[in-house]
C-alpha cells in the first residue's frame, strides 16, 4: 500500500498542535495559582500556609478596628470649631526681642547641657558661702566662680535667667559642696539657713528694754517689734486663735507681762511678728493650767494676775521674798489693811510711767514727787491694780502672785542688802524705816 507523503514544516512556523489528547495534556502541565494552592492544601506545608495567611487577616482585621476605635475617640475629645476663628499670630509676629534673646539662652543651654550638669569636682567638701542681702546674681555668680563651686559664672547667671531664679536667692548663709552641679547650687541658694543667735530676755525687762536689746543684737528692728508689743491686734489672726489669752486681755490691753524671760534662739532679721509669738508661746506654755484655775477660784483673771506678778518682780530679785511682798499687796487690795486703804503705793509702778529712753525705770528724786505725777500706772494715788503690767515677769513672780503668803503684813520697807523688812502696822513701819534708811 503506498505510504502517504509527509508534510513539509514551513520554516519559521509552529509546529501543529496535536488532535487528540493535546487540551488535557497542556492543562496538566500549566502551574495552579497561588491562592487556589493556598486555599486548596494538599501537603502538610500547604496547611501551615493557609493557617498563617488567616492569622495574617486576623492581625489586619484586628489592627483596623483598634485604629478605627483609637481615632474615633480622638475626634470625639475635639471640642466643636468655635463660630469664628480669631486670626492667630504668625511665629515671626510673635517673636519679641525678649522672647528671641530667651529663645537664644535656652538654645545655648542645651549645647552646654554637659558643662551644666558636670560638677567641676568629685570632692564632697563642705564650702560655706553667704549672700549678702540685695547682693545680684551676677556677684554671686563671680563669687562661686573664684570659690571654685563653678567654672564659668557668665553660664550660672544665664541659667538663673532662663529659668527665672535670679530674683529667688536668699540672702543668709549656705554651705554648699565642691561636686555640687550648677542646678543643685541654683536649687540652694533658695533656701538660706539664716544666721542664728542665742538671745537671753531678763525677768523684769519691760517691752522697751526688749526691743533695745533685740535690736542691739541685730535681730529684729526695735521699733518694729515694739509696733506689734504694743498692739495684740496686729498679731496675725492664727496666732491670736491659738492663744487664748490673748483674746481675753481687756480693750487697749498691749502684750507688756505676756513677753517670757527666757533663753532663745532666734535667726538674725527675724520677722517681729514671729519672735512675739515664740515668746507667748512659752509664756503659754510654762504657765501651768492649775495657777490659772486657782487664781480664777480667787475671783483673779490672768491679767490681774499677771499685773500683780510684773510688780513683785520689780520689788524684789529675791525668790523667797516675793510671796510675802504678794501677800502685803493683796492684803490692801482685799481691805485688810485699814492703815494704808487700797493703794498700793508701789514705787515701780510710777517708775514705769515716768520711763523714757535712756532711763527706761525713772529714778524720782524723793518720794514726794510721786504726789505730782498724773498717771493711771501712780498706785500712790490710784486705789488697786494699775490698769496692765509694768514689765515681764518670771515664773517665781507668777507663782507669788497667785500664791501668796498668809500673813496679815500691810507694809514693807528695803533694807539696803536686796532684801525687805515686813510690818503689820504704821507704826512699826515707820520705825523700820528710822531704822534702814535713817529717815
Amino acid at each position: 500500500m503506498p505510504s502517504l507523503p509527509k508534510l513539509r514544516q514551513r520554516k519559521g512556523t509552529l509546529p501543529p498542535r496535536p488532535r487528540r489528547g493535546g487540551r488535557a495534556v497542556a492543562r496538566a502541565q500549566r502551574p495552579r495559582p497561588l491562592w487556589r494552592r493556598i486555599l486548596s492544601p494538599a501537603t502538610p506545608v500547604g496547611l501551615l500556609r493557609l493557617a498563617v495567611f488567616a492569622l495574617t487577616l486576623i492581625a489586619i482585621g484586628t489592627a483596623v478596628l483598634v485604629v478605627r476605635s483609637h481615632v474615633e475617640a480622638q475626634l470625639a475629645s475635639v471640642p466643636p470649631a468655635p463660630e469664628r476663628v480669631e486670626p492667630q499670630p504668625s511665629p515671626l509676629e510673635r517673636l519679641t526681642p525678649d522672647t528671641f534673646e530667651d529663645t537664644l539662652i535656652g538654645w545655648y543651654l542645651g549645647l552646654r547641657a554637659s558643662d551644666i550638669n558636670t560638677p567641676p569636682s568629685d570632692s564632697d567638701e563642705p564650702v560655706p558661702f553667704t549672700v549678702e542681702r540685695g547682693e545680684t546674681a551676677r556677684s554671686v555668680a563671680q563669687r562661686l566662680q573664684e570659690l571654685g563651686l563653678i567654672t564659668d559664672a557668665r553660664l550660672f547667671e544665664l541659667y538663673l535667667r532662663y529659668y527665672g531664679l535670679s530674683t529667688k536667692i536668699e540672702a543668709g548663709d549656705f554651705v554648699l559642696r565642691r561636686n555640687m552641679t550648677i542646678p543643685e547650687i541654683a536649687r540652694a541658694l533658695q533656701q538660706a539657713r539664716a544666721k542664728e543667735v542665742v538671745i537671753t530676755i531678763k525677768e523684769g525687762w519691760r517691752m522697751e528694754e526688749i526691743a533695745d536689746y533685740l535690736g542691739e543684737e541685730g535681730v529684729v528692728d526695735p521699733q518694729e517689734f515694739l509696733a506689734v508689743a504694743r498692739n495684740p491686734e496686729a498679731l496675725s489672726p492664727d496666732i491670736r486663735s491659738q492663744l487664748a489669752f490673748i483674746q481675753a486681755l481687756p480693750p487697749g490691753a498691749t502684750l507688756e507681762g505676756y513677753l517670757f524671760p527666757e533663753t532663745y534662739r532666734v535667726a538674725v532679721g527675724s520677722d517681729p511678728e514671729t519672735i512675739i509669738a515664740t515668746m507667748l508661746r512659752t509664756f503659754d506654755g510654762r504657765v501651768p493650767v492649775k495657777w490659772r484655775e486657782d487664781a480664777a477660784a480667787r475671783g483673779y483673771t490672768l491679767h490681774q494676775i499677771v499685773t500683780m506678778a510684773s510688780i513683785i518682780e520689780r520689788e524684789t530679785p529675791r525668790a523667797d521674798e516675793r510671796p510675802l511682798v504678794s501677800s502685803v499687796y493683796w492684803n490692801r487690795i482685799e481691805g485688810r489693811c485699814p492703815e494704808s486703804g487700797p493703794y498700793l503705793q508701789a514705787d515701780p509702778t510710777v517708775q514705769y510711767a515716768m520711763g523714757r529712753p535712756g532711763e527706761w525705770w525713772w529714778k524720782p528724786p524723793s518720794v514726794e514727787v510721786y504726789a505730782q505725777i498724773q498717771s493711771p500706772y501712780n498706785t500712790y494715788l490710784n486705789p488697786g491694780l494699775p490698769p496692765g503690767p509694768i514689765a515681764n515677769p518670771g515664773l517665781s513672780a507668777i507663782q507669788a502672785a497667785v500664791y501668796p503668803a498668809q500673813t496679815v503684813y500691810c507694809f514693807f520697807v528695803a533694807t539696803g542688802d536686796g532684801g525687805h523688812v515686813f510690818a503689820v502696822t504704821l507704826a512699826e513701819h515707820e520705825r523700820n524705816i528710822k531704822i534702814y534708811q535713817g529717815k
